[in-house]
């Protein structure tokens, strides 16, 4: 017998080898019917598959999260099920979830083109409707291997052949077909449902080595319903609309080429917003008590082998010898040069906290495949910052963080979703030892700035953990900008030392801390937030003043220049076009005010405020037109 604890506390004895319907069943036929997955001890097993011992058990049905994971596994399954019906020869590779969806990598001579997806979801459709029964099987390593051999599944023989010795080969079999997993499945493939579409095409590289085959991969979406599916959809389509490229495009703000992959190449009207978001953020650091340092583009390796960049990143640097053989390095992050500001000379406990600033120029090489408009790049800026503490001031320190970090997020309008502590990575510095400790300082310090974490396992950064702070967009989309990273391995390496009350020498805590992250992110993330339509303060062109007629072009450009003068960016419209049309044109390119002037106007000392997104028009003299818009235009942190 084995002994199931359940939710509400209570112990059952069950026959060994009951699988998790056979329990459910017994409770309640109902239950047995909505149950998609078991969790054993956290542990997510298939439905029919024999319990491998007591524990807590827990039944997962459509709404639980796990589930839908496991909906989008299986629809992969179904992807490749489908696709090897359509076109036979094909041979299928990996299909793994990404977020939103899944994926699966095939190998064909053919390219596949969107055209096929209709096909291919009406063949996915009928996979679902036939209820084929999902069954996992447990093959000897020697007789898998030459099964996918002999069915022309190379890549599938390949996979087999690393799994260790210690793990079992599992194979899941829906109908006649059958895919390597370790699984957990759904009970059939109608438990799948429909609510999937296929979305785009991508080319990949097997194992992602571009020395190997190259495969085509399929991107689909599921979900446990249709409502959604249908909303995921909506969500994507608003996305499209204010995909940062496409806005970027229509308002002028920067341009990237195949000559300088990964940089982007600013405009002037995208190089004022930046300048305007640099120059908030710089008030905002020297409010903050930072002190602002500049620090070498290229360094000699010997300073990254030292730090420990070296290895972790050395293969991310962009590197060049010199004709004395010197070996020299980009840098990829700004942390150990603000490391040797602080080593110049001998610094007391008194000028602790020592919180350092730098609008850091860093260069990272990324894959091509990787990049992604300016949200992915391989020149950047970050706003970064290093705090040099005692041990005794790290809560009152990361107190501090948090609230100017939340003030700036208030400020830019957006929204912070959670906080996540990211705990020691496979590949680090320093000891367990160490790390169990600034683990756990920097949980307490958390706590006590009022941030309740989510635990993120193996994603600290090298040196030590880190709090992630994720903040959410108009549509709901998450990104990760802010970071706080305890580090006590670093001044270590670099030898950073200050004198104690004591009189003896001790090595400070370092937190490499950032708000934006990238200048260049941020600004992607901003413009998708706001779709381009900024708010006044940050918007590259504030206001446009454009003619009804020619004869309003002189007083057009006095309007023009005492807005100037008043400290607006402006600009001018005198085409000889429609009024309508100019207005339309400026819309598109996201001004947020249009100063219309005409004949009376002109005669009035007047003129027509009209508003992005709004068909109304106010008419106000020119000197309340300027005391309306200097006000919205002046930053949150000057009003």
């Amino acid at each position: 017998m084995i002994d199931l604890i359940f939710p509400d506390g209570s112990l059952r004895q069950y026959p060994q080898g009951s699988s998790g319907r056979d329990v459910a069943t017994a409770i309640s036929p109902s239950l047995a019917k909505r149950t998609l997955l078991v969790r054993l001890d956290g542990q997510l097993l298939d439905f029919d598959r024999p319990l491998p011992g007591g524990g807590k058990v827990e039944f997962v049905d459509r709404n639980d999260p796990d589930a839908l994971d496991t909906i989008r596994h299986d629809t992969a399954h179904v992807l490749a099920e489908a696709v090897q019906e359509l076109f036979p020869g094909v041979q299928v590779t990996i299909g793994p979830n990404v977020e939103d969806g899944f994926y699966y990598d095939f190998a064909r001579d053919e390219p596949f083109s969107t055209d096929d997806f209709t096909a291919i979801e009406k063949r996915m459709a009928e996979i679902v409707d036939r209820d084929e029964k999902i069954v996992r099987e447990v093959w000897d390593r020697a007789e898998a291997i030459a099964h996918f051999k002999a069915i022309g599944e190379q890549y599938k023989a390949e996979i087999i052949e690393g799994i260790p010795a210690d793990q079992d080969v599992t194979l899941y079999r829906q109908g006649q077909w059958a895919d390597l997993c370790r699984g957990p499945h759904l009970p059939s493939t109608k438990a799948i449902g429909k609510a999937f579409k296929l979305t785009k095409l991508a080319g990949a590289y097997w194992r992602g080595d571009q020395a190997n085959a190259q495969l085509q991969r399929i991107y689909g979406t599921a979900w446990a319903s249709q409502e959604d599916l249908d909303a995921y959809l909506k969500r994507v389509e608003e996305a499209e609309k204010r995909d940062h490229r496409k806005v970027g495009r229509a308002m002028d703000l920067f341009h990237l080429q195949e000559e300088g992959k990964g940089m982007i190449f600013w405009h002037p009207k995208g190089w004022t917003l930046y300048r305007t978001l640099e120059a908030y953020m710089r008030r905002r650091t020297e409010e903050g008590g930072y002190v602002e340092v500049k620090t070498p583009q290229v360094l000699d390796r010997s300073l990254w082998e030292r730090s420990g960049h070296w290895e972790k990143f050395g293969h991310a640097m962009f590197t060049c010898e010199t004709d004395e053989g010197e070996s020299l390095a980009v840098k990829p992050m700004n942390c150990p040069g603000h490391v040797q500001i602080f080593n110049v000379g001998q610094k007391s406990y008194r000028e602790l906290p020592l919180r350092m600033a730098e609008f850091g120029a860093c260069h990272r090489y990324e894959p091509s495949g990787g990049l992604h408009g300016i949200l992915r790049v391989r020149a950047f800026t970050q706003d970064d910052g290093h705090i040099f503490c005692r041990d005794d001031q790290i809560e009152s320190e990361t107190k501090t963080f948090v609230e100017l970090l939340y003030s700036i997020y208030a400020d830019l309008g957006v929204e912070l979703h959670s906080v996540k502590l990211a705990l020691r990575p496979d590949l680090r510095a320093g000891t367990d030892e160490v790390w169990d400790i600034a683990e756990g300082k920097l949980e307490r310090a958390a706590r006590a700035a009022g941030v309740e974490v989510e635990h993120l396992p193996g994603e600290g950064a090298f040196y030590g953990p880190k709090l992630e702070f994720h903040l959410r967009d108009a549509i709901g989309r998450t990104w990760q900008c802010g970071t706080l990273q305890l580090d006590f391995v670093l001044p270590e390496r670099l030898d950073a030392e200050y004198v104690g009350e004591d009189g003896q020498k001790h090595r400070p805590v370092m937190l490499h801390r950032a708000i934006l992250g990238t200048f260049e992110r941020f600004l992607g993330i901003l413009i998708e937030n706001y779709g381009g339509a900024f708010p006044l303060w940050l918007a590259p062109v504030q206001t446009v003043v454009t003619t009804i007629v020619s004869e309003a072009d002189d007083y057009a450009n006095v309007v023009a220049a005492r807005f100037r003068k008043a400290g607006l960016r402006v600009e001018t419209d005198l085409r000889n076009e429609k009024v309508g049309y100019k207005i339309r044109e400026h819309s598109l390119a996201k001004v947020p005010a249009i100063a219309v002037v005409g004949r009376k106007e002109a005669e009035e000392g007047t003129v027509a405020i009209r508003r992005l997104g709004s068909q109304d028009q106010t008419v106000v003299s020119v000197d309340e037109a300027i005391r309306l818009l200097t006000e919205e235009a002046t930053p949150p942190d000057l009003r």
